[in-house]
């Protein structure tokens, strides 16, 4: 009997809607909670219109679902992106915020067909050519920079104090923003972290169910109105949305390819990292997946290029798949994309008929929010993690922090990659094999080796990938590492990976080779050299 048989795997397209409605859209309606205040957070620490989150959030639900090559996630504006979206604003705009939200938007459309050609050229195994290190050192940097920059909300501090600051002089102004706080506001912002912060350690299943930003929204909306904000506090201290349909406009402009050098660079940014993120969190989400359904890498990139193109031209925030609502999706009993569809209906609907409740919103109580978000990227355990694997791991992990905080997303990346090199080169990775692999497949019957020579490594794992993603399923899979000079940790986590998933569909894999070979930390996972112990 087949795997897909055995689990029953929910029908897709109009049979799965009329099959799963009900799990989808109760699924859809959770994360709509999540989602909504999140995205209204993720626009307004991005300078862009706080109404531009949730029109991102509504294509990525009504539009993208429709295509995409992933069941479960959900697509929407994402944290992970607000230090780009902000830079890009802050750049293009030079102190004035309407005209870099307009230029930003030519950058992200043009980044959104990029991802489109992605996907069409089946580059869909990207995030496995950059180093795991660097990528956690990146996210790292990218939560301290959204805790920096949304510290002074929390505690609604007059916004010209923390304008062209960046995240270490925002870290260094830290007891300036303390002697200027706002109580009322303040108080508002501390519960909401708390809230936040502790709502995972709820041990009751019924009450855990109600998602924390909602928590947070039915605490300070009532809090706001109680110390009439409206009359007494600062403009700021509160969201400003504004009628929907008035601001479905095309608010996109290229003039910014004028600053060539400016332009290029953020269309990177935006592509690369984008990409990156979101595919990342769709191989994550297939192995949460109860049905073992593995997505379409190159279909979902061509979605999510096409939802972020629309975005661009009407004005929203770029879009990827994000992890925490996709995440609850599952955690939920989603079934099929349908839920991400049902997840953007409801955001419309709230939007359309429900639109004055969001300007009762504190910005202290978002802020809550998004510093709990920076927390989960840059948590303590993620330090120690990356040690445990190894000290050449953490090296990477913190110079990319270091220059991603000094100088940009980048160059911080680029600096993780050229360090890890460093590395490979002094551990006896040859030259010749940085870039390319060496893998021989040969087949006996239904038994099948792969032998890798000279290195596995971040840089030439592509070529591991391909020959291992040719292989006939159910057959029994022997990887050979005997004549690799260095195995790396982006390569040893990888091949768990394709492990767990070869297994599940009923095969056998069997990694033989190793035991010669210098582990760089007791960790299972950790880099290895070729040596005598």
């Amino acid at each position: 009997m087949s795997l897909k048989n055995k689990l029953n795997i929910p029908a897709d397209g109009i049979a799965g809607l009329k099959e799963n409605f009900k799990t989808d859209a109760i699924s859809g309606f959770i994360v709509f909670l999540l989602a909504l205040p999140l995205s209204l957070g993720i626009a307004k620490a991005s300078e862009f219109p706080p109404i531009m989150g949730l029109l991102t959030a509504i294509i990525g639900g009504l539009v993208v679902s429709l295509m995409m090559g992933s069941k479960l996630t959900i697509k929407g504006p994402a944290a992970g992106l607000i230090v780009i979206v902000a830079g890009a604003v802050a750049e293009f705009g030079q102190g004035d915020p309407i005209t870099g939200w307009k230029l930003a938007l030519g950058a992200m459309a043009v980044a959104g067909v990029i991802q489109i050609l992605f996907g069409v050229l089946k580059l869909g195994k990207l995030a496995d050519f950059f180093p795991l290190s660097a990528i956690h050192g990146m996210l790292a940097a990218i939560g301290i920079i959204i805790i920096a920059k949304q510290f002074p909300v929390l505690l609604n501090d007059d916004p010209n104090l923390a304008k062209g600051k960046g995240p270490l002089e925002l870290i260094a102004n830290i007891p300036n923003f303390i002697m200027n706080l706002d109580p009322k506001a303040t108080l508002i912002g501390v519960v909401s972290l708390a809230i936040m912060l502790g709502w995972p350690y709820i041990k009751n299943k019924t009450i855990k169910m109600i998602p924390a930003p909602l928590v947070v929204l039915l605490f300070a909306i009532p809090c706001e109105l109680f110390m009439h904000f409206k009359e007494t506090e600062p403009a700021y201290s509160l969201v400003k949305i504004g009628n929907f349909v008035d601001n479905i406009n095309i608010n996109i402009s290229f003039d910014g390819i004028s600053q060539t050098g400016l332009f290029i660079k953020y269309v990177i940014m935006f592509a690369l990292v984008g990409t990156i993120e979101s595919l990342l969190t769709v191989k994550a989400i297939d192995l949460m997946d109860p049905y073992k359904r593995k997505s379409n890498m190159n279909q979902d990139l061509i979605a999510v290029g096409i939802g972020n193109t629309i975005a661009a031209i009407f004005g929203g925030l770029p879009m990827i798949s994000e992890v925490a609502r996709s995440s609850s999706n599952v955690n939920n009993g989603a079934k099929t994309r349908w839920a991400n569809f049902f997840h953007g209906f409801f955001i419309l609907l709230f939007v359309l008929l429900a639109a004055p409740i969001l300007e009762m919103i504190p910005n202290a109580a978002l802020a809550a929010m998004l510093i709990t978000v920076g927390i989960k990227l840059t948590h303590p355990r993620e330090f120690i993690h990356t040690l445990n694997i190894g000290k050449e791991q953490l090296a990477i992990f913190l110079i990319t922090i270091f220059f991603t905080l000094h100088e940009d997303l980048l160059v911080g990346i680029a600096a993780g990659i050229l360090l890890k090199i460093f590395f490979h080169l002094i551990h006896g990775a040859p030259i010749s094999s940085l870039f390319k692999a060496t893998a021989l497949v040969s087949s006996n019957g239904d038994d099948y080796l792969v032998e890798v020579e000279k290195s596995a490594i971040f840089s030439n794992f592509l070529g591991i990938k391909s020959r291992l993603e040719a292989l006939p399923s159910a057959m029994n899979v022997t990887i050979d590492f005997t004549k690799t000079k260095l195995v790396d940790h982006s390569v040893m986590e990888n091949i768990h990976h394709f492990e767990n998933e070869y297994v599940a569909k009923g095969g056998k894999v069997t990694i033989i080779g190793l035991d010669d070979h210098i582990t760089f930390s007791d960790h299972k996972l950790s880099s290895r050299m070729k040596g005598q112990k």
